[in-house]
């Protein structure tokens, strides 16, 4: 406390001296010509040692301060559990499982959620992995230090741009009080909590850390000795920035416009000072091309000719706006999840697009007029354009994570409004309020992410007729096995939704689980219908006709699941079980034998083919199949007495007594064995030793007629 004082002191008489030349110089305070004189040279000149280490002793207790701020607020999220699409881009991400080769970490599939076609995201979700496997602790500290970084590039970046400001502007000769204020009010806002806590949104973060670095890297080349390495830094900042979210696609333009506002004056000028870096900046967009051609419409959630038009897609936009700017001044109620609901016509979100309206018109002027307030008009509509334009975004159309970068701009007006209001004590107390009643708002908001139940209970009190926030918690009483209270969430979902395949899907799977399988039959065909391309859903399909008992179907459906998936192993083996059932053994072995080729190290795999074959008195290939199962797990019983079967079959009687010797040793007191072996002696002609095991297999199982009949025969030899 002493430290921080005495630090507070120094910058008072610094910041009291300043104050007091510049009043002079002004004429607010009376004195003669010669003092005006003095006083201007002092203004104009560097500041004196003194201030120089009081200015970088106060940017470090403002330093500590935002760090102290992010911890704070969050102090409660570190054991937040996964959520929402956490599920599929971490615990059933499997390119995720190991750091190297990194080909498969890179090339992330289109079912990783909010880490598809972004490998930056994917790469440091593997990174997690490899630290501490499925702990959420690690990818929280990851978060909140990403988090926490973004608002210090935010600070330093602001303090800069302020100072570029006009001279007579509050902004410039208040730099510095400002753009920690900003800082400070936007890295404890509760409107960032979902970016914050839901791991895989480490998209958004990672994409604001490095747009912010993008402009701080600009801005720093300006003044610097060391441009080229500075426009290094933010060249190598955007390229990172298009691997972690498309959004950043948008720097390179934005860059611009700063330029244009703040340093160059016109766009010609910027052009012809700086046009390489832009040109360099622009580069970026090939990989970002390369990796959306080759994501397939992220997963086929975004683009057109997804069953969402353009036209209600900006509709709900503006609903979405209209929710943004809401809960950017007053933040509640903040929901997970908005569902997929949409705006279907002008009236029903009239209001809200004349506000947006006219604020596209002020920006517009602004630009030209007011270029600062422009820039920041600016700066909210062209980040949030990617994913709230006319482009469909079918699974979420609103989402509170868009607001991460765009909440800067109405966070700065905000604060130059108050710093107009006042100065010093009111100024700071107005910001001191403000930052724990903000900070005390994203802790409350941590606690309702508690357990996956509180968050999806929390949103469905908050939005009843979300389908999707009442499957989610199916999906919870899923994992927790409680099938009766699952299936009642399910039935919501699909009642409130229709068509909305995934819960249909999930739905179906849980009353098999509770013996409803005529029921849930209905609703797996309902989910093949509306989502006919997915080989999960299919699958699910083939499996519950198989176990209808209608073979010939679940064929037809299996074989459309290895047509689009031939790598899926559990499908060859559903199609090798259903043509088994409708009486086509050969169909059988043949899938069964591509799961073998796709699965060479199972031994069950083998075992079950040469089954197949022993049963179509096919030696050779049985004895193929089953040497390979007892190769691999050479003490099951079952598979040397098979073997032993499929060389007797393929006339090496001789070679199959060995096995059926070592399938008693391995499980002794099996009379069928017994038999098989005696079998076998007696086709070599010994006679005795078979003698002896059909009395022993007697032993076990007196009404073995087999064992009797070949005894007897035996005898009379």
């Amino acid at each position: 406390m002493a430290n921080a004082r005495r630090v507070c002191d120094e910058i008072g008489r610094a910041r009291w001296l300043d104050d007091f030349y510049e009043s002079v110089v002004r004429g607010r305070i009376e004195f003669p010509a010669a003092a005006k004189t003095v006083c201007s040279t002092r203004v104009n000149e560097p500041r004196p040692q003194r201030a120089k280490l009081a200015t970088r002793r106060w940017r470090f207790f403002i330093g500590l301060v935002l760090l102290a701020a992010v911890a704070f607020a969050y102090r409660s999220s570190l054991r937040v559990p996964l959520i929402f699409d956490d599920h599929p881009a971490i615990e059933r991400n499997a390119t995720i499982r190991q750091l190297w080769p990194l080909t498969p970490v890179l090339l992330t599939p289109v079912s990783a959620a909010g880490a598809t076609a972004r490998p930056l995201v994917n790469l440091s979700l593997a990174l997690n992995y490899a630290w501490g496997g499925l702990e959420v602790t690690g990818y929280h500290v990851f978060n909140l230090t990403i988090h926490a970084l973004a608002g210090l590039a935010l600070w330093g970046l602001l303090r800069r741009t302020l100072q570029r400001c006009g001279p007579e502007s509050v902004a410039q000769r208040r730099a510095e009080e400002i753009a920690a204020a900003v800082a400070l009010l936007w890295l404890v806002h509760p409107l960032q909590t979902e970016s914050v806590i839901c791991i895989v949104q480490r998209n958004e973060l990672l994409a604001g850390l490095f747009y912010l670095l993008i402009f701080y890297a600009f801005e720093r080349s300006l003044d610097s000795p060391r441009v080229g390495w500075w426009r290094g830094v933010g060249l190598a900042a955007c390229g990172a920035g298009v691997l972690s979210k498309e959004l950043v696609a948008t720097a390179p333009l934005l860059v611009f416009l700063y330029d244009r506002t703040f340093i160059a004056g016109t766009f010609g000028a910027a052009w012809r000072a700086r046009w390489k870096f832009y040109a360099a900046l622009s580069l970026t967009w090939i990989p970002l091309g390369v990796l959306m051609a080759g994501s397939e419409a992220r997963a086929g959630t975004v683009g057109f000719g997804l069953g969402m038009s353009s036209w209600t897609y900006l509709l709900t936009q503006g609903r979405a706006l209209g929710i943004y700017l809401q809960l950017a001044v007053w933040p509640h109620p903040l929901v997970l999840d908005y569902g997929t609901n949409v705006v279907r016509g002008v009236g029903e979100v009239w209001a809200q697009g004349i506000l947006i309206l006219g604020l596209l018109a002020a920006t517009g002027w602004a630009l030209w007029r007011r270029p600062v307030w422009g820039f920041l008009g600016t700066w909210f509509f062209v980040i949030l354009a990617p994913s709230s334009s006319f482009v469909p975004l079918t699974t979420q159309t609103i989402a509170e994570h868009r607001m991460y970068l765009p909440l800067v701009a109405l966070v700065t007006l905000a604060v130059i409004g108050l710093a107009r209001l006042g100065r010093g004590f009111i100024f700071g107390a107005g910001v001191g309020v403000l930052a724990l009643a903000l900070g005390l708002g994203t802790f409350e908001r941590t606690l309702d992410y508690g357990t996956e139940e509180s968050i999806w209970l929390d949103t469905i009190k908050k939005m009843p007729g979300n389908a999707r926030a009442h499957a989610s918690l199916g999906q919870v009483r899923v994992r927790e096995a409680r099938w009766a209270e699952a299936a009642e969430f399910y039935a919501t979902a699909v009642r409130l939704q229709p068509d909305y395949a995934d819960a249909q899907n999930d739905y179906a799977n849980v009353l098999d689980q509770l013996g409803r399988r005529a029921e849930g039959l209905e609703h797996h065909a309902i989910a093949a219908r509306l989502k006919p391309d997915d080989g999960a859903i299919d699958f699910n399909f083939a499996q519950a006709l198989l176990a209808a008992g209608r073979g010939a179907d679940a064929v037809v459906a299996f074989e459309r699941v290895v047509r689009r998936e031939p790598e899926r192993v559990e499908a060859w083996l559903g199609l090798s079980d259903a043509g088994l059932r409708v009486g086509r053994p050969i169909d059988a072995a043949g899938a069964l034998a591509r799961a073998v080729r796709l699965r060479p190290a199972v031994a069950e795999l083998h075992y079950n083919l040469g089954n197949i074959w022993l049963g179509l008195a096919r030696g050779p290939e049985a004895v193929a199949a089953l040497a390979e199962a007892v190769r691999l797990r050479p003490d099951w019983a079952a598979a040397q007495n098979n073997l032993a079967l499929a060389l007797v079959s393929a006339g090496r009687v001789a070679e199959a007594v060995p096995h059926y010797e070592m399938a008693l040793r391995l499980l002794p007191g099996v009379a069928q064995v017994h038999h098989n072996l005696a079998l076998a002696l007696g086709k070599l002609g010994r006679v005795p030793a078979a003698i002896a095991q059909d009395e022993a297999a007697l032993r076990l199982e007196p009404d073995n007629r087999d064992a009797r009949a070949h005894l007897a025969w035996l005898r009379r030899r």
